[in-house]
């Protein structure tokens, strides 16, 4: 019974070698296997030997990169295994959806883009699952999971709201790849805070709060690299806290959402303008009428200012290092900095006015959300049941 405990002890201490390797590779695409040691305080030899065993198990490869035409050759990056596990991650918006098949590192190895078709969620449901099933064709059990961001509230993998959309109650279940292999979804605004927190604007901050506006406004508090989700997956509905005018109702049921303030209905209304059956479109249209119609820069004034005045409020409440913007928020910060700032400043409290967390546009722009899937997947696949269940396969 010790042989057997002894012997556990070192298979669990090499599986978690071989994971933190594997997971260090993931995230910094360029690391050399020397770079991997030294993050990672391993000694050469031990870095050896788990590169040597994740090769073996068509998990890393190792690839010279081209000459730069310095002195001495350069050292071989850790690499995607060319048979190594992929997912499929997909982004479903307010009109078109995305997918993408995607390698350890990040990288897109396929992609498919369109219109969301007429006829609701069975139509746009049908469209990706096709997509799913060819990827599915093409690369065997290489796909280990699928993971879908969706303009809407989740709870697990049912869509329960996405006013958007005019979808209640949807289950992505016909999403699956195959039985048994996961199947992960969130919100757009949450995966795409995820991605600027792993691979963009937050990368390397313990806490960042990002927001995005599109038909409304969604978010999500990043910490140590793992989104703030809440107990049913969906937290980050900041757009339905009462930051609004109470005399307003919103399509999610309550009244005084700080969404009816910040997007296209808003800037909308300000102009005396009937509620448009497109958001984003009259938001967008109105900020490109901003740099010469006086009336159009006051509208997007006061939704930038309800910006900032609502960024403020969740920076008192959850402390971020930085504020990452995306989607129609970068717009208006382009277009109205100083309303901007002005309700950002006022909302804050005093003791953090001498040096606010910046607000910082994004670095990935609208692949943000699918990105966001890709590294929610991989989290996975790089966990001991996800590393557990390649190994078995492989080896056998």
């Amino acid at each position: 019974m010790q042989k057997q405990t002894a012997a556990h002890r070192v298979h669990t201490l090499r599986r978690q070698g071989a994971l933190a390797l594997l997971r260090h590779a993931h995230a910094h695409p360029a690391a050399t296997r020397a770079d991997a040691a030294r993050a990672l305080g391993l000694s050469s030899g031990s870095a050896t030997e788990i590169t040597a065993r994740l090769k073996a198990l068509r998990l890393l490869d190792e690839t010279v990169p081209p000459q730069t035409g310095g002195r001495g050759r350069p050292s071989p990056a850790l690499t995607a295994h060319p048979r190594g596990p992929l997912v499929c991650a997909v982004s479903i918006g307010h009109e078109r959806w995305r997918t993408a098949t995607v390698e350890l590192g990040g990288r897109a190895v396929d992609g498919d883009a369109g219109r969301n078709p007429p006829g609701g969620a069975p139509a746009v449901l049908g469209v990706l699952r096709a997509r799913i099933a060819a990827a599915r064709r093409r690369h065997g059990h290489r796909i280990r999971a699928v993971s879908v961001a969706v303009a809407g509230t989740l709870r697990g993998t049912t869509i329960v709201q996405a006013s958007g959309l005019n979808w209640h109650d949807i289950a992505l279940e016909p999403l699956r790849a195959a039985p048994g292999t996961p199947l992960l979804a969130g919100n757009d605004a949450s995966m795409a805070g995820l991605a600027e927190a792993r691979r963009g604007a937050a990368a390397g901050a313990r806490v960042s709060l990002h927001l995005t506006v599109e038909v409304g406004v969604g978010g999500i508090l990043i910490v140590d690299g793992r989104p703030v989700e809440g107990a049913t997956g969906a937290g980050g509905e900041f757009g339905h806290m009462p930051f609004g005018d109470p005399g307003l109702s919103c399509p999610c049921g309550a009244r005084g959402c700080w969404d009816l303030a910040v997007d296209g209905r808003a800037m909308a209304r300000a102009l005396g303008r009937p509620e448009p059956r497109d958001p984003r479109t009259e938001a967008e249209r109105i900020l490109a009428a901003a740099r010469s119609d006086p009336a159009a820069r006051a509208a997007v004034g006061e939704a930038a200012r309800a910006l900032g005045r609502g960024a403020g409020a969740l920076v008192n409440a959850l402390d971020p290092e930085l504020v990452t913007l995306s989607g129609l928020a970068t717009g208006l910060v382009a277009t109205a900095p100083d309303e901007l700032d002005e309700g950002y400043t006022a909302a804050l409290m005093r003791f953090r006015r001498a040096g606010p967390p910046p607000l910082v546009p994004s670095a990935l722009g609208p692949a943000s959300p699918l990105t966001g899937a890709a590294e929610a997947a991989f989290d996975a696949v790089l966990s001991d049941g996800g590393f557990q269940s390649w190994s078995d396969e492989t080896e056998s």
